[in-house]
C-alpha cells in the first residue's frame, strides 16, 4: 500500500471508522467498514504499519 495511507480514527465492537487516501491529499472522506473486511483488505494488500507522530496540541 505504498500509494495509499489509512488512518484509523475509531475502532468499535464491529465497525472501524477510517480515512483512506493518498499521502498528500487535501480532502479525504471518512469511511466505515466492518473489522473483518478491513483485516482482509490489509492482508490482501500486504499493508505495513508505520509509527506516526502524536497529533499536535491545539493552541487557543
Amino acid at each position: 500500500m505504498t500509494e495509499l495511507q489509512m488512518q484509523v480514527d475509531l475502532v468499535g465492537k464491529l465497525l472501524v471508522h477510517y480515512k483512506l487516501g493518498k499521502p498528500n491529499a487535501v480532502r479525504i472522506p471518512n469511511s466505515i467498514s466492518s473489522k473483518t473486511s478491513i483485516e482482509k483488505f490489509l492482508k490482501k494488500n500486504k499493508a505495513v504499519l508505520l509509527k506516526s507522530a502524536p497529533p499536535a496540541a491545539v493552541k487557543k
